[in-house]
């Protein structure tokens, strides 16, 4: 959602440094953007709405004093609109200190009111200016530092976030905490720093420590001290980071799989986030190396139908892109395994788009399949990760996906962000048929700009737990039925494709209207059925699966936003609320979360699952 840089340094200036990481960042958030250094006794802080390009020509314009420590964010907003006012850094009304922040603070509205009662002013609409007022309001109350201000402000507070603060006092303060989204940190002997990205660390030191959830640091000039937030001190390991391809990015994580599930809010940045034009209502599907993508008007307005081949994973994020053109676009949609297709001697209505789905662009039937769809006269147009691969060069319009290389087996990122690209063009589509307007396009844009604090709030430290709860209590399962209706039916065999592929176990994904019509018969005792279920037109339907497993005396696992069917339920996943439309990118995280945890209990091998390859170029 946001960008966020920091650093500390025995000597000289920090601001060239601050502007190059947010220039790293841009991707996480590019509506403002502002820096913040610290003079003896206060801050001095400029900001502005839109790009870094606006922030750095008013710097050049007013420079700003030099300092050896300060912070620097990029914004994607959620609470309040774009404008200067609202850009992070936020300070105090004494401007002792200055703060920035990434996630969301529940419970702000409560906050400020009992600040305002104080006699706190606000000059923003945002969440984070409550949390800056809070640490103000601490140091105050005689807190000794800016760390034990933060960590006694933090107690307050809920929601997910990560944050840093500074303070140039008697001592350079810089303190940084976690808790959802991340955030990490590094030493040297010259200096210390911090970013909500390695990316931003890189430049000066590849000795990184990632910060787990309730961590809060203390940076100075050649040390750190992390704590909790009830202040007791824990060590945190560094790891180098070496940027070589069989091991760069793995960091903390025991495997890449679980690296690239919690990499997914990036990937939903980056996938989506610079191409949405909140001022059109519109999205704009292009990449710098590809121009508009292929997507002219002409071509979209020309699209009588859509035919997807894709395999596996990909394959069901074709089912999800059907009803998201389908029902955005009013297109009609068919979606084939590529396998299927290349045989089949299909019969092709004119201007009928043909749509590659594929992680690497090198998967053989899926390249067969689009090469029969061009010869039988179609346009030939791609969702894909790899700008340079054979299905990008070969396809008229493509949509690049941005996810960044995948290097388990089993895919959890790049399915996500094939769904993201899916949405982006059933608007695109909808938008230049006239089928969206301007209104609607931007109420739906502005939906997926809030999804990526619910994916950071599913991968905190809480909700993966309750998830390695339920896998351990399923571990021993006679099998697995996944049961999902409208968009989430996809989902549903999803999941059932990532347990089979990493852990082994039996699993079936099935639309639920269809469990009556013969897999009923598998349900007993032992047998888990997992329910992906949001609320949406279909909840109840979807609902009454759940009483009939259970009335039968099968476990059922409910994973969604559905109240209803999350309280029938043995074991209840409460995912966040959304749109409908966009339900499957969040309903997916626990099932590949599940998936992962059962094949890590059962001691596979779950980045090299037996008998699978990443990119399979033969039939």
């Amino acid at each position: 959602m946001c960008g966020i840089v920091g650093a500390v340094l025995t000597e000289g200036s920090v601001l060239e440094g601050l502007l190059g990481g947010l220039r790293v960042l841009e991707y996480r958030g590019y509506d403002s953007a502002g820096v913040a250094l610290g003079l003896e006794g206060g801050v001095s802080i400029r900001r502005k709405a839109g790009r870094i390009e606006k922030l750095e020509d008013d710097l050049r314009a007013v420079p700003l004093a030099d300092s050896p420590i300060g912070i620097g964010h990029t914004r994607w907003a959620t609470h309040g609109p774009p404008t200067d006012e609202n850009a992070h850094p936020h300070t105090d009304n004494q401007r002792r200190l200055a703060l920035v922040h990434n996630g969301i603070i529940e419970n702000h509205s409560e906050l400020r009111a009992e600040l305002e009662a104080e006699g706190v002013t606000f000059s923003s609409g945002t969440d984070t200016e409550a949390l800056a007022h809070l640490l103000g309001r601490e140091l105050d109350r005689s807190a000794p530092s800016l760390a034990e201000a933060l960590r006694r402000a933090l107690r307050l507070v809920h929601g997910y976030y990560a944050v840093a603060a500074m303070r140039f006092g008697d001592e350079k303060e810089l303190v940084c905490a976690r808790q959802g989204p991340p955030i990490c940190v590094g030493v040297t002997p010259e200096g210390s720093y911090l970013g909500s990205d390695v990316l931003a660390l890189i430049p000066h030191t590849r000795d990184i420590v990632f910060l787990e959830d309730g961590d809060v640091c203390e940076l100075a000039p050649g040390r750190m001290e992390v704590t909790r937030i009830d202040g007791s001190v824990v060590q945190r390991a560094s790891h180098h980071v070496s940027w070589e391809e069989a091991d760069a990015g793995k960091g903390v994580y025991p495997h890449y799989m679980l690296k690239e599930i919690h990499e997914q809010p990036d990937v939903l940045a980056r996938t989506a986030f610079s191409r949405i034009d909140e001022a059109r209502g519109d999205v704009n599907l292009g990449h710098d190396e590809l121009g508009d993508g292929g997507w002219s008007d002409a071509l979209l307005q020309s699209i009588d139908r859509v035919q997807v081949a894709a395999c596996g994973t990909a394959l069901h994020a074709g089912y999800i892109a059907r009803y998201l053109i389908e029902g955005l676009a009013r297109i009609p949609v068919d979606v084939d395994y590529a396998s299927e297709f290349r045989y089949r001697d299909p019969v092709l209505a004119p201007n009928t788009l043909a749509l590659a789905i594929s992680q690497s662009g090198e998967t053989a039937d899926t390249l067969a399949a689009q090469r029969l769809a061009r010869e039988k006269g179609c346009t030939p147009a791609a969702i894909c990760n790899v700008a340079g691969s054979t299905l990008v060069r070969e396809s008229d319009a493509v949509v690049l996906t941005n996810a960044g290389p995948e290097i388990g087996v089993a895919s959890t990122k790049a399915f996500v962000a094939q769904v993201i690209a899916a949405y982006l063009l059933a608007v695109r589509l909808g938008r230049a048929r006239g089928v969206i307007d301007r209104v609607q396009g931007l109420e739906l844009v502005r939906e997926l700009r809030l999804l990526r604090p619910s994916l950071e709030r599913l991968l905190s430290e809480d909700h993966v737990a309750e998830i390695k709860a339920v896998a351990g209590r399923h571990l021993n399962a006679k099998g697995f039925m996944f049961l999902g209706r409208g968009i989430n039916y996809p989902v549903a065999l999803e999941g059932a494709l990532k347990l089979k592929e990493i852990s082994y176990m039996h699993a079936e994904g099935y639309p639920a209207g269809e469990m009556k019509h013969g897999p009923i018969a598998l349900i007993e005792p032992g047998m888990s059925t997992v329910v992906v279920n949001s609320r949406g037109l279909v909840a109840d339907k979807a609902r009454s699966n759940v009483e009939q497993v259970r009335a039968r005396g099968g476990q059922v696992i409910c994973v969604g936003s559905d109240p209803e069917s999350l309280a029938l339920a043995d074991e209840a996943i409460e995912v966040p609320r959304s749109s409908e439309w966009l339900s499957p990118v969040l309903n997916v995280i626990p099932l590949q979360l599940l998936s992962y945890e059962i094949a890590r209990l059962r001691g596979c091998d779950i980045d090299k699952p037996r008998n699978l390859a990443k990119s399979v170029t033969v039939e």
